[in-house]
């Protein structure tokens, strides 16, 4: 498919999709400044980046989260009725340890760091929305989040995500999202820019 022919649709994704949403977002977040301290070694980062996402998407967030995905993009979501039920079990942790190695418990860390500074109102959560490079600036990433703060203004809810890419702040503001802080992450890892999106009313 070329990136002319792509569309920008959303639609729900399925299980059956992991795969091209795995490898479309290994693409997107191969210059993440967060996955490349998880991932540092750069000539494997892309086959592990795949198999992170395939883990993630398929054990958590297409079975508790409302997942989208465009031609070249998707976005993970979690309402505050799954935020309980997408938290990784044992067997999940199992798969995201072997993928990590010995990167894991920095993984862990920063995992558990994240959920301290999370709100403590009901919200939805943007786990993670990317394109991948080759259908960029076509759409993709802005269709998904209308259509997910669309969700969340529907029912009258925030939004919260964290970035650890800079570049990334002034488009979530552009959407309305504000930065509430920083979190820096543990063993010399990148900064964490926490932000909430008030509900927006028709």
């Amino acid at each position: 498919m070329t990136p002319m022919s792509m569309t920008n649709l959303p639609k729900t994704a399925t299980v059956d999709d992991a795969p091209s949403i795995s490898r479309a977002l290994a693409r997107a977040f191969h210059d993440d400044p967060m996955m490349n301290w998880f991932f540092p070694a750069e000539d494997a980062r892309e086959e592990n980046l795949t198999r992170y996402f395939s883990t993630i998407y398929t054990r958590q967030y297409v079975r508790h989260g409302v997942c989208e995905r465009t031609d070249a993009a998707a976005a993970f979501w979690v309402s505050p009725e799954g935020h309980e039920k997408s938290v990784p079990d044992a067997e999940t942790i199992r798969e995201l340890t072997e993928i990590l190695g010995d990167r894991a418990h920095l993984f862990r860390d920063a995992v558990e760091l994240a959920a301290r500074h999370a709100p403590q109102e009901p919200h939805w959560y943007l786990a993670l929305i990317g394109a991948d490079p080759a259908g960029q600036g076509r759409g993709h990433g802005s269709a998904l989040l209308r259509s997910g703060l669309a969700k969340a203004d529907a029912a009258g809810l925030p939004v919260y995500l964290e970035s650890s890419k800079p570049s990334n702040l002034p488009v979530y503001e552009h959407f309305g999202f504000e930065v509430l802080g920083e979190v820096e992450l543990p063993g010399g890892g990148p900064t964490l820019w926490a932000m909430r999106r008030a509900p927006r009313t028709a």
